[in-house]
């Protein structure tokens, strides 16, 4: 049942369903400051770290403000990375889920152009992008940012720290004086502040400092290990020590779908939670894994948000998480009242910025492990 804080809001009845659905009971500390200042049309600058809950804080307004009969690019937003970019589209499509006409496209680089064409061509009003590809777009003239209402700049320090600055510029340059800007960052450097002076109109600072804890019950290991390997180690570390229960967590529901295929390849039963599942679907697959006959659980971060999870022996981050709070949410599902459980991180090859981040939340309790060999 929504709580009171977010029936305050006064939500539309289509984005109140779909924050129900994704088990957004109460909102966080970041929500419950945020969404009223976007709400009421103001510039925000959010100092929080992914994991907080600010993408349904930009994310939220965002929907709200779209007008679903105008077929052309409303709101953008910018992250630093690829893998973010998905994400935040996957969070802004479940938000969505009751408003079928309004289509949500991702544009990153390192994959073909036909999927993104398709979905600017029929009419995409939401663009989540990363600063190369969206000004790759603009160029062959498929991207037109001229009436952009609503633009938000997600983890600006990391896209400043990546040297993305000049495109950031470029492409805040060719959208509206009178669009409404929000920016979020775990730090509030004076470059930031440049920037918010230069392109933002009386900005409000809301900082909201992230609370780790990690679970001390939990065996805390990783591996390193090439991607293209993650599913052999997988394999690995399951014949030496077969879960009774297990969820396995991945940055995107497309790479979910890619491990749930491959597990069930080896004769695992596995299954997903998709943020686009039907409710009856999802409850369907939920009494399963809590009735034992699924061991595995395959999930994104945004799905597995909310649900009601039995206890499980085995956490497996088969890809970092791209915060450190939603490293500690997952391994939070083993562990419980008392019991011991097991914390499994593969750190690929394009992770190693982010193991320091996880070494310093996780402390001494994660230990580096080599991984068996799979016997085929």
């Amino acid at each position: 049942m929504l709580g009171e804080a977010f029936k305050r809001l006064d939500l539309s009845p289509e984005i109140e369903s779909a924050v129900l659905d994704l088990g957004f009971e109460t909102p966080t500390e970041i929500q419950e400051r945020v969404i009223p200042l976007l709400l009421e049309g103001a510039d925000v600058i959010g100092q929080a770290q992914t994991g907080t809950g600010k993408t349904a804080a930009f994310g939220i307004p965002l929907v709200e403000g779209i007008d679903e009969e105008k077929r052309y690019p409303q709101a953008l937003v910018l992250a630093p990375t690829r893998e973010l970019a998905m994400q935040i589209a996957e969070q802004l499509r479940a938000l969505t889920r009751y408003i079928p006409r309004i289509i949500v496209v991702t544009l990153y680089g390192g994959a073909g152009y036909g999927r993104q064409l398709d979905d600017l061509q029929e009419g995409a009003q939401v663009v989540v992008g990363t600063p190369g590809r969206v000004i790759d777009h603009i160029q062959r003239g498929t991207l037109k940012l001229d009436r952009i209402d609503y633009l938000v700049l997600d983890e600006a320090d990391r896209m400043l720290d990546m040297g993305f600055l000049p495109d950031v510029e470029r492409i805040l340059r060719r959208t509206p004086r009178s669009r409404q800007t929000a920016l979020f960052s775990a730090t509030v450097s004076t470059v930031i502040r440049i920037i918010s002076r230069r392109y933002m109109r009386n900005a409000k600072l809301v900082q909201v400092k992230a609370q780790h804890a990690t679970v001390e019950e939990a065996d805390q290991v990783y591996y390193e290990v090439a991607d293209r390997d993650k599913v052999d180690g997988l394999l690995s570390l399951i014949q030496r020590d077969p879960p009774e229960r297990a969820m396995l967590f991945r940055r995107t529901k497309i790479g979910v779908d890619k491990l749930v295929s491959s597990m069930r390849r080896h004769g695992l039963a596995a299954e997903s939670i998709h943020g686009d599942m039907s409710q009856q679907i999802r409850e369907r697959v939920m009494n399963q894994f809590r009735e034992g006959k699924i061991t595995y659980l395959v999930a994104t971060d945004v799905a597995a948000r909310g649900l009601d999870i039995p206890e499980v022996s085995h956490v497996f981050n088969f890809d970092i998480p791209e915060d450190m709070d939603s490293y500690v949410h997952r391994i939070g599902r083993t562990a419980r009242a008392g019991r011991t459980g097991t914390a499994v991180t593969f750190v690929g090859e394009w992770d190693s910025d982010k193991l320091p981040a996880l070494q310093k939340v996780a402390g001494q309790r994660l230990q580096r492990q080599v991984l068996p060999l799979y016997e085929r």
